[in-house]
């Protein structure tokens, strides 16, 4: 097989499953993570991603990203450095990993020590719990929003709600570990969408 066939081949295999075919520098690989980490503020760190992906750079369609979430939330490690991993090599392998990485990293690096510092001086003071304590709700508002809007998009039927409502029981009610839980759902999922022998005769004709 000639080099442009295996093009055409993972072309063909890329848009059956719905992905895009995109290219970028290392240098905007890291400019795109350094300004998901700089803005990044106040938690719900997948609503920052899924914006910067998805809807400006559009790397990536709601599928791939809730597939690549998936992969991030079942391996240990925070989301936001699992997904920019994975995002850097998905572009431009191992160098546009390790620019990913660094360019998210970097701004809460520096902006955490400076914070650290000035708490240590000042966060006794009522007004800093108050803020703290605003951060946190926007937080969630903004993580329950990128949560609700992406199950609309991903979820196509009472199967897959009937999982997403026992990965939620099995971590709250019963305390499951979260990877436990993925797993055990996963299991089940798997087993539900297996090939039924009526549609393989069908699609064997």
């Amino acid at each position: 097989m000639s080099k442009a066939q295996g093009n055409a081949a993972i072309g063909r295999t890329r848009r059956r499953r719905g992905e895009r075919a995109v290219r970028a520098t290392v240098g905007e690989i890291f400019f795109v993570f350094l300004s998901i980490g700089a803005t990044s503020i106040g938690g719900g760190l997948v609503a920052y991603l899924r914006r910067g992906l998805v809807g400006r750079k559009r790397w990536l369609s709601d599928p791939e990203f809730v597939r690549m979430l998936s992969m991030c939330q079942a391996l240990p490690g925070l989301n936001g450095t699992n997904m920019a991993i994975l995002m850097g090599d998905k572009l431009r392998g191992v160098r546009g990993a390790a620019a990913a990485i660094v360019g998210i990293c970097l701004p809460g690096a520096l902006i955490m020590m400076a914070t650290a510092v000035i708490y240590a001086h000042r966060g006794d003071r009522a007004i800093v719990t108050v803020l703290l304590s605003s951060v946190a709700a926007a937080a969630t508002g903004i993580t329950f929003f990128v949560a609700a809007d992406l199950g609309r998009k991903s979820l196509s039927g009472i199967g897959d709600i009937v999982l997403v409502t026992l990965t939620v029981a099995l971590v709250n009610l019963f305390h499951f570990s979260v990877l436990a839980a993925l797993f055990l759902a996963g299991a089940i999922a798997i087993w539900w969408r297996r090939p039924r022998p009526a549609a393989a005769r069908l699609s064997a004709k």
